[in-house]
């Protein structure tokens, strides 16, 4: 969330940044609800002041006439109280859904747009293939190669679900180790988190959903949910905690990805590309206020020295404001080529890096000491190292040939421990 200062003192550029993302939102009630609730807690400590004068007389006046009075005067004043603090806590509440629904400002530079047409193309890495011979989508690769079965998965958990199979689960262990392998070596701590966290630090880490309907899975009768990325999980490690910021915290987190995904159907979800349940490397950081825009670069360079290893086609895209879930202040994403992709070939989205500035720390209450001292909420940034099924994807739909087998890209050899995956009869 943001400084409620802040915003009483940018309200035109908080206003905005809402208008720019596409979100209704009335900002003016923010206010009203944060004035109503400063007005009710003067008048609770007037009154709370004048019970403790009462009861003062009372204790001090022995006229019997006098002191019914004071009890009578007590009792009303108890009333007030009572209701005021009623009133207290159901305006707090609205202030506080309110408060939380206000998202991140945007960088000058987030292309203003309302859909994801208006994404600004950076630049392309990679020369996409050319195949003389019809190529397959990953499905059909799938398939040939023994590596996926949608239908049992189907039967077994529902759509959406999958069953990796043979040297297809090798490529997936084997982009685990390749991606963690890297980030160890950069100085990232390195963690296996849990899948499952409480709701308030789901809500802390601000996934909002646009419409009333949320994308991750709530366990029943319990106040957790199965996580939709170790984002939340790693953010969350340093919950209510006043941190050492003398070098930025880079953590990598290994974990699986739960998503309802609902409503995603058609050509461009199929397979790999939209399922409910994946994995994924994660990197994050927590840093200091003037830190955050190096990191969030940092982090982009390494997603590309990742494709660039894995020898995938792949662009960088700065994305527009429509496009930015509310904790971002500015988002990068990769999307990789995929020959199958469509029926014509197309990028897909594989990596996203965001720098979501002091937003998610001020509702997680993670601060750290500047050099005199003074307490101020960590800059967060997260990014996608590695998102298994999409890169899968792309590795069998780039590295195809006329045999109908699939090459392994050279960095991965030493992980998996074979080179091709051959066409099975």
């Amino acid at each position: 969330m943001l400084d409620l200062k802040f915003i009483r003192d940018n309200l035109d550029l908080v206003k905005r940044s809402i208008k720019a993302r596409g979100l209704v939102l009335d900002i003016d009630k923010l206010i009203y609800l944060d004035d109503k609730r400063k007005k009710i807690i003067t008048k609770i400590g007037e009154l709370n002041a004048k019970r403790n004068e009462n009861s003062s007389r009372m204790r001090e006046n022995p006229d019997e006439v006098l002191k019914i009075s004071l009890i009578e005067t007590g009792k009303i004043l108890k009333k007030q109280l009572i209701d005021l603090e009623e009133e207290l806590e159901r305006v707090s509440v609205d202030f506080d859904l309110e408060n939380k629904r206000v998202p991140n400002i945007l960088s000058p530079d987030v292309p203003i747009g309302s859909s994801e047409e208006d994404n600004f193309e950076i630049k392309k890495v990679g020369v996409v293939p050319k195949f003389d011979f019809k190529p397959k989508d990953h499905l059909e690769l799938g398939r040939d190669l023994d590596l996926l079965d949608f239908d049992r998965a189907r039967e077994i958990s529902g759509s959406k679900f999958y069953y990796l199979k043979n040297e297809a689960v090798f490529l997936e262990i084997a982009l685990i180790n390749f991606s963690l392998n890297k980030l160890r070596e950069k100085g990232f701590d390195v963690f296996i988190t849990p899948d499952v966290a409480r709701e308030f630090i789901v809500d802390g880490i601000g996934f909002n959903p646009r419409g009333n309907e949320s994308n991750i899975y709530k366990i029943e009768d319990t106040d957790k949910y199965l996580v939709g990325t170790s984002e939340i999980t790693l953010g969350g490690y340093y919950y209510n905690k006043i941190i050492d910021l003398t070098l930025p915290i880079r953590m990598a987190g290994f974990s699986h990805c739960f998503r309802k995904e609902a409503g995603a159907y058609g050509q461009l979800s199929k397979g790999l590309y939209r399922v409910h349940q994946f994995s994924k490397v994660e990197m994050f950081c927590f840093c200091k206020a003037e830190e955050s825009g190096v990191i969030h670069d940092e982090f982009l360079s390494i997603q590309e020295q990742i494709f660039t290893e894995l020898e995938i086609p792949y662009r960088v895209l700065n994305i527009c404001s429509f496009d930015l879930g509310s904790p971002a202040y500015k988002k990068y994403d990769i999307e990789a080529w995929m020959p199958g992709r469509d029926g014509k070939g197309s990028y897909g989205e594989v990596t996203s890096t965001s720098n979501c500035t002091d937003y998610q720390s001020r509702r997680l209450k993670i601060r750290y000491k500047d050099q005199d001292g003074q307490s101020k909420f960590a800059h967060m940034v997260n990014g996608t190292a590695i998102a298994t099924t999409r890169v899968i994807i792309s590795i069998l739909e780039n590295f195809q040939d006329q045999k109908g087998g699939v090459r392994i890209p050279k960095s991965l050899v030493k992980y998996t421990g074979f080179d091709y995956i051959p066409f099975k009869n």
